[in-house]
């Protein structure tokens, strides 16, 4: 007998609906989201709040003496008076490092994932070998690359870029060149994942229209790899503009970051309001910027 004839004997629904979940049922959701929130909690929005409160603090105040609580804004203004240099200087550090990383990562990725063959895994672990050694120790390492007596600095000379007195360390471009090679694999792992999805004979396609290979580019393998682009982008001019390590090591009081600024202001001047005033301007204008990018650039495919 079939369902329908059992159902119209036993006075039953064909389709019964289904059962409505236990409460029990529906908490277990909630259990499992439980300790992500903790840590959520704890890690970030409890920091987040210190360190908007201590943006706040009456500016008089000292360490021995303890920081009163008076709603002082005009921390933000002081702080912006005082340091936008700096604080326009990593903005413009930051993007170039990250131009730079993305037509070089955009290259590299390209490569490792059309050109590669069967060598594509291992140059994936060569893209991502630099992190097995400590951030410091890398920058260390390109300061003793870009020393005054170094063989790039020589080469430079005897090529006549560079004068007979000119230098790399403590120069925007060392700086600039640190940025690159520390946050590179930030670019390339994101746009690498988005090229390889790409169906090769679209590429194909556009050829077979007589489309030049530029004219495909931009047309087909461009937009298809927008979201690796967005992504890389953003992992590498967030933390890029934050750091402070590059400018310490590489650089000199003139290529100063915000970074720096924030350290020297929480660890030697003591000046915790402007020191808590500058990291929250900072956080703000680069969500505004990033919230601002993704609206442009259209990221329906990283949802």
């Amino acid at each position: 007998m079939t369902a329908a004839v059992v159902a119209e004997t036993t006075g039953a629904s064909p389709h019964p609906e289904p059962q409505e979940h236990s409460p029990k049922r529906k908490l277990t959701g909630y259990w499992l989201l439980l300790p992500g929130g903790l840590w959520l909690i704890v890690f970030f929005v409890l920091p987040l709040y210190s360190l908007v409160a201590t943006s706040l603090y009456d500016p008089d105040g000292s360490v021995l003496q303890g920081y009163d609580m008076t709603w002082a804004f005009s921390n933000y203004w002081h702080a912006l008076q005082d340091y936008w240099s700096p604080l326009v200087r990593s903005l413009v550090y930051g993007a170039v490092a990250t131009f730079i990383c993305l037509v070089l990562g955009y290259l590299l990725a390209y490569a490792i994932a059309f050109k590669s063959g069967r060598w594509k895994n291992l140059m994936l672990v060569l893209v991502i070998a630099p992190f097995f050694t400590s951030f410091l120790v890398r920058t260390l390492s390109w300061k003793l690359l870009l020393r005054d007596d170094g063989f790039i600095v020589n080469t430079l000379q005897f090529l006549h870029i560079v004068g007979a007195d000119g230098r790399l360390l403590a120069t925007p471009v060392a700086v600039i060149a640190g940025l690159v090679y520390n946050f590179l694999p930030f670019m390339v792992l994101p746009l690498f994942a988005s090229i390889d999805k790409i169906d090769h004979r679209l590429i194909e396609a556009s050829s077979d229209l007589y489309s030049r290979p530029a004219v495909g580019f931009f047309k087909v393998t461009w937009p298809l790899s927008l979201p690796g682009v967005v992504s890389g982008t953003l992992l590498t001019f967030i933390p890029a503009v934050g750091d402070y390590i590059n400018a310490q090591l590489l650089g000199s009081p003139k290529q100063r970051m915000i970074g720096n600024v924030i350290q020297d202001l929480f660890t030697k001047a003591n000046d915790y309001p402007a020191a808590g005033a500058l990291s929250v301007i900072l956080m703000l204008l680069i969500l505004v910027m990033v919230l601002f990018y993704v609206r442009r650039a259209g990221t329906e495919d990283l949802l």
